[in-house]
């Protein structure tokens, strides 16, 4: 990875202002003289007169310069130049994922069963060395394991869901995002990811508020979306892919259906630093480095100070 690639701008607007002192470096240098202004106020003959007897001293151009090269550090310095501290995932509570896998008859019924175990784990590989909880959901919604980075564990008890897991008939995703969400806060996470894996029945405003909550503490909510892989038995609910993608947009985050699931397995993926940066934790994920570059401005800036003997 080259040094670029390591650096990240958490201001960039301020590159805006570059080109700008550019812009004011040129217009005082065209304007500039040696005896700055003085000469377009006093009398030619008179300023001729001064010159001769040795009372007129040419000024420095070297003042435009220095302003010039402080200033254009400056700029950059307020660019936020920074890159991510090495010690960010160590810290288990900075960043986690929740999976809320819907366990309805639509989904157990509809054969697709299978890949919903599939990209549940998928998203736990993609979380990496974050801790991954899972909350199942139909009627009710449970915790079937708790934050955990024992992956193993996960997986076993993943490939055991089945359509008995959950006794509760119905389907009431609102409560399985109302415990995601209640998982992450008495864990303290900061940044976090919830995955809904659902055919999308049952989103209504209850879902919708749970939804803007988690939004409102910084995490982002995914969703999968999960179609009927067979035919559906009589009286049970279709699947609705909009009202899942709005849920997911409402929760700030993306959605994808469960046989291409990449878009949610990247931001998933994401590094801690981006996910702290995306919810409001940028100090906490970055060092910023343009302190060190208001330093340097300080030296052309001292220049501007100097007397003439």
């Amino acid at each position: 990875m080259s040094l670029l690639d390591a650096v990240t701008l958490l201001r960039p607007w301020w590159f805006a202002a570059i080109p700008l002192v550019g812009l004011l470096v040129l217009r005082a240098a065209w304007r500039a003289a040696p005896l700055g202004d003085w000469a377009r106020v006093v009398d030619p003959a008179l300023m001729a007169l001064l010159a001769r007897r040795g009372a007129v001293l040419g000024g420095r151009r070297q003042a435009n310069r220095a302003a010039a090269v402080a200033a254009a550090l400056i700029a950059l310095a307020l660019t936020g130049p920074a890159v991510e501290r090495r010690d960010t995932a160590t810290f288990r509570n900075l960043d986690a994922t929740v999976i809320v896998a819907d366990l309805s008859r639509s989904v157990t019924e509809g054969g697709a069963l299978k890949e919903v175990r599939q990209v549940a784990q998928g998203i736990a590989e993609a979380a990496g060395t974050r801790s991954v909880a899972l909350v199942v959901y139909a009627g009710d919604a449970y915790l079937a394991i708790p934050p955990t980075t024992d992956r193993e564990s996960f997986a076993t008890t993943l490939f055991a869901l089945d359509a008995d897991t959950v006794p509760d008939r119905g389907s009431h995703p609102e409560r399985g995002l109302a415990l995601a969400r209640r998982t992450l806060a008495e864990a303290g996470v900061v940044a976090a990811d919830v995955v809904l894996i659902s055919d999308g029945d049952g989103i209504g405003e209850a879902a919708m508020r749970e939804s803007a909550a988690m939004r409102a503490r910084g995490w982002q909510l995914q969703a999968v979306f999960v179609p009927a892989a067979r035919p559906l038995p009589a009286g049970v609910p279709k699947p609705d892919r909009t009202a899942l993608e709005t849920l997911a947009r409402a929760g700030g985050g993306t959605a994808a259906d469960v046989t291409a699931p990449a878009p949610v397995l990247d931001a998933v993926g994401a590094s801690t630093a981006r996910h702290l940066a995306a919810g409001g934790y940028t100090v906490l994920a970055y060092a910023d480095l343009g302190r060190w570059l208001l330093l340097l401005a300080a030296l052309p800036a001292l220049l501007l100070f100097r007397r003439s003997a």
